[in-house]
C-alpha cells in the first residue's frame, strides 16, 4: 500500500476537548539504526508489526506500508528485542471534512506536536492548503520521521526545530 500524507509541525493546539484520542506507543527496530524503517506498535488496544519505506528512496510523502497484526502476547515478545523508544497522544481531529492526526509527544519528547494530514490522490495532496494551526510543512524533513524521533529527547530536536520557530507547546 502507498501511503500519501504531509506532516506539519503545530503552531498551536486546536480545541480538542471533543476529539477522540488513544496512547501510542512505537518501538522502532534496530535500534542501531538512524532511521529504522521496521516499527512496533501499541495502538490503543491494538498491536502490529509495520515495515514503512520510501517509494523509490525519496522523501517520506510517498512510502509503501506493510502491515502485520500481532496479538498482545506477540507484541510482548518483539519488544524483548528492543530498539528506540517513544510514546504519543494521539487525537483525531475533523479539520474540513478530513480526519487529522494530530500527535502530542509524552515523556522525554514532551513539548513537541506534529501533524499528520492522509490523502487518497497526489492531486489532493498537492493542493491541500496548511491550517492556521500548522506552522510549517516538515513532510520531507527526516528530523521529523517516527524513527529518527524515537529515542531522543526534545533537547536533541531543538537545533532543527528553531530553524522554523517552533515554540515548545505544553
Amino acid at each position: 500500500m502507498v501511503e500519501l500524507e504531509k506532516t506539519y509541525l503545530a503552531k498551536y493546539l486546536p480545541n480538542l476537548d471533543n476529539c477522540k484520542f488513544k496512547e501510542i506507543i512505537d518501538i522502532y527496530i534496530p535500534k542501531d539504526e538512524v532511521h529504522p524503517f521496521i516499527r512496533l506498535r501499541k495502538n490503543g488496544e491494538k498491536f502490529e508489526l509495520t515495515k514503512k519505506e520510501p517509494v523509490d528512496g525519496k522523501d517520506s510523502s510517498e512510502q509503501i506500508e506493510q502491515t502485520i497484526i500481532l496479538t498482545e502476547k506477540e507484541f510482548e515478545e518483539f519488544k524483548k528485542v528492543g530498539g528506540k523508544f517513544l510514546r504519543k497522544i494521539r487525537y483525531y481531529l475533523n479539520y474540513n471534512g478530513k480526519e487529522t492526526e494530530i500527535d502530542v509527544f509524552q515523556d522525554l519528547l514532551k513539548g513537541l506536536v506534529l501533524v499528520d494530514f492522509e490523502f487518497e490522490t497526489i492531486e489532493e495532496k498537492n493542493s491541500f492548503e496548511m491550517p492556521d494551526f500548522c506552522l510549517a510543512d516538515v513532510t520531507q524533513e527526516l528530523f521529523a520521521a517516527g524513527g529518527i524521533v524515537a529515542g531522543k529527547k526534545y533537547e536533541d530536536l531543538e537545533p532543527e526545530l528553531k530553524k522554523y520557530g517552533y515554540k515548545r507547546i505544553l
